[in-house]
């Protein structure tokens, strides 16, 4: 028996958790001011990096003794270069609930040898925070972007700690509030929560944070591009808009306009409001469905971008199959791109609710899920 189609269909199915929805009022025309063909050593180019950083500070209320800087090579050369640089000095704790906080363990580990306290926990939970000792140094995701799972707030993190914190926010920064004050190495790529392009990383060193780069040599060689220092200096040029190496300016003008288009719905407590109410949204048709769960267990430390799902209707033999058709199935109804769990995740789906989705359109979303799910366990009845 066929099963009826919803009759609304989402006005834009880019769901992806990254790169993510670009804003609703991106048009590429907006972006024909970028100096394209200039150096960004050029007065117009460092004027845009400048802006980017400056614009960054405001909407996200970064304090002002806290440098910024653009770098390379996304979330993941951010968190390298500060890994490189700062830790060795004292022992470090790991914690990781997901994939990219398990790789951040391996590089730790594996490439630069050190012998770490590791904390983990499994997918859908996150570790015993309190167990946590912040007179050592940390290195942690804020959200877990593969599984929904995100820091409650900062409270276990010591204001008088010993220790640095290093703290991937990159699904996070502009959709959760984070607390400047605790937090001594953040960092964040423009194409999460924004929706900007890919390819470039932000770094955010408290004053903390300078201090151990200018006080410690880590015993391992450093590769040009994870060059913080010179003589025992910050570059500080890296956090006044003179990057390492050659970025994008087509990129640079884009995440401009995100930024624009951020305050223009409330800066930083706008997109926050948005994303509550996009995971509402999901979250009220969990409730109403006994097949469909959040994949995070606690309420408390349930994401509000990458929301993951997954199904519990015991009919379901083959879980990852099933959940692997349900997102192809959305897909070619052109209702949802790229809704399919992360690759080492639990099998489900990974729906991003941050501020630049439209809460309409994940309305929207939602009877289709449940049109995919009834069409499917009406496909396994038939071959049973």
């Amino acid at each position: 028996m066929a099963i009826k189609e919803p009759a609304a269909r989402p006005g834009n199915p880019r769901f992806s958790s990254g790169p993510c929805a670009k804003p609703p009022t991106f048009d590429t025309t907006q972006l024909s001011d970028a100096p394209l063909g200039r150096s960004h050593r050029a007065a117009i180019g460092k004027d845009r990096l400048k802006a980017a950083i400056e614009g960054t500070r405001e909407v996200l209320g970064i304090p002002a003794e806290y440098r910024i800087g653009i770098v390379p090579a996304s979330d993941t050369g951010a968190v390298e270069m500060a890994m490189w640089n700062l830790l060795g000095a004292r022992k470090v704790e790991m914690l990781a609930w997901e994939s990219f906080g398990a790789g951040w363990v391996t590089d730790v580990v594996k490439q630069l040898k050190l012998d770490a306290e590791v904390k983990t926990a499994d997918y859908g939970e996150i570790v015993d925070l309190a167990s946590v000792d912040t007179d050592n140094d940390v290195v942690f995701t804020w959200n877990g972007t593969t599984s929904g799972v995100r820091v409650p707030n900062g409270d276990w993190i010591k204001a008088n700690r010993a220790g640095l914190t290093i703290c991937d926010a990159t699904s996070a920064a502009f959709a959760q509030d984070l607390p400047w004050d605790k937090l001594d190495v953040t960092t964040f790529s423009w194409q999460k929560v924004l929706g900007g392009e890919a390819a470039h990383g932000m770094l955010i060193l408290s004053p903390r944070a300078v201090e151990r780069l200018e006080s410690y040599t880590p015993d391992w060689p450093l590769p040009k591009i994870f060059r913080l220092t010179k003589q025992a200096k910050l570059i500080e040029g890296i956090f006044e808009g003179a990057t390492i190496n050659t970025p994008s300016m087509l990129a640079v003008e884009d995440y401009l306009l995100a930024l624009d288009w951020a305050r223009s719905v409330g800066g930083l407590q706008g997109l926050i409001a948005r994303a509550n109410a996009n995971t509402k949204v999901v979250a009220d048709f969990v409730e109403m469905h006994e097949w469909i769960d959040f994949l995070a267990r606690d309420p408390a430390t349930m994401s509000n971008t990458s929301v993951c799902l997954k199904f519990t209707d015991d009919r379901i033999k083959d879980g990852a199959g099933f959940a692997k058709t349900v997102a192809k199935r959305l897909d070619g109804e052109g209702v949802a791109y790229d809704i399919g769990a992360y690759r080492d995740a639990p099998p489900g789906l990974r729906i991003w609710c941050g501020g630049t989705v439209e809460t309409a359109d994940l309305a929207a979303l939602m009877p289709w899920i449940e049109w995919a799910f009834e069409a499917e366990i009406a496909a396994l009845a038939e071959t049973a």
